[in-house]
């Protein structure tokens, strides 16, 4: 247990910081059961709404530092590759 002003304070930060990113992950995961379900149901409208929303929200996920930019855009792919056999 920290018992240092300073050290307290980082812990916190530390502490909030972890959530806000936890917050971007499951949101990204949930996207992504959300677009195979519409996928699976084969509606278009879905398809595209829920894949513009996933891909807008790994792009704030990479901005804000809570994923790796390598790995938004592995995701992005496979995104992608999730809603291109519904879009042909």
């Amino acid at each position: 247990m920290a018992n240092i002003k300073s050290q307290i304070k980082r812990n916190d930060r530390s502490q909030r910081e972890r959530f806000e990113n936890r917050h971007y992950t499951s949101q990204i995961k949930t996207y992504f059961r959300r677009l195979e379900v519409a996928v699976t149901a084969a509606d278009d409208d879905q398809i595209a709404a829920e894949h513009r929303k996933l891909v807008s929200l790994i792009d704030k996920a990479v901005k804000r530092g809570a994923l790796h930019k390598n790995t938004g855009a592995r995701k992005k792919a496979r995104a992608e590759r999730l809603r291109r056999p519904a879009a042909s």
